[in-house]
């Protein structure tokens, strides 16, 4: 089956910055009104830059399926599958703290080819085509080359029903902070993955987390030269309920920190 990833690829690019500014442009009217308000602005940032991400690709790729994390699914050909996050991240975006992204991933008869996040504030854009490496605005990236967790920075993510899996996850993130130089919380898991991708971070885990947040962000990992499974080092999937991405070098000792209780 052929593709033309370059068009998917200019289109995906185009449809991310689309996003980013619809994003943006409500980030900005957010400071005027209560935290109620500020609940719908979120929604309507959410659901407006999905529909303009969706209306840029099905505008050129009309038979495509489209899995959005709002609007569910689109039902096209089903070898051809976009899978959208139109906001990462809304929390962050809620208390105007920019840390958050746009993640569009491109997926060839269920393999994910392409994958871009997007930050519309730093205006950082990560992209990977599968076999051609990962890039930052346009510049190759590596993961880091840190050989021991005691020398690495982490990031995890608390997921949105964290009460029903308190234990071991609060378990898993004392093991690791006692393991590593620190542990950090930033509240987009796309963002997270890139920062694995380009050396800012060693290791990311979470549990819990939807196909959307993780499709983009893991291919551009790994085309980074990560090492992306579950808690029991299997190949990860994005419909998984359990993703670690290191830098390879000290995958094996963080799945030691995460086994709890197996």
């Amino acid at each position: 089956m052929h593709m033309d990833l370059e068009l998917v690829k200019s289109i995906g690019i185009a449809a991310a910055y689309k996003g980013g500014r619809v994003v943006s442009s409500h980030l900005g009217r957010l400071s005027t009104i209560n935290k109620k308000g500020s609940i719908d602005l979120v929604t309507k940032a959410d659901t407006e830059s999905e529909k303009v991400i969706i209306e840029t690709i099905l505008a050129r790729f009309p038979d495509h399926t489209i899995l959005a994390e709002e609007g569910g699914l689109n039902d096209g050909e089903a070898d051809y599958k976009w899978i959208v996050d139109p906001l990462d991240g809304t929390t962050n975006f809620a208390h105007q703290l920019g840390l958050f992204s746009i993640s569009i991933a491109f997926a060839l008869s269920e393999d994910i080819v392409f994958g871009i996040v997007f930050n519309p504030l730093t205006e950082e854009l990560f992209v990977a085509t599968t076999q051609e490496g990962a890039t930052l605005n346009g510049w190759p990236i590596r993961v880091s080359s840190m050989a021991a967790v005691s020398e690495s920075l982490l990031v995890t993510g608390f997921p949105y029903d964290f009460k029903k899996i308190l234990n071991p996850l609060l378990k898993r993130f004392s093991s690791c902070l006692q393991a590593s130089q620190g542990v950090r919380r930033l509240g987009s898991a796309a963002l997270d993955l890139c920062y694995v991708a380009c050396g800012r971070f060693d290791g990311f885990w979470e549990q819990n987390l939807k196909p959307w947040d993780t499709a983009a962000g893991q291919l551009i990992a790994v085309e980074a030269g990560a090492v992306v499974t579950d808690f029991s080092n299997n190949p990860f999937t994005i419909d998984k309920k359990e993703i670690l991405a290191t830098n390879g070098k000290i995958h094996g000792e963080m799945l030691g920190l995460l086994s709890v209780g197996k």
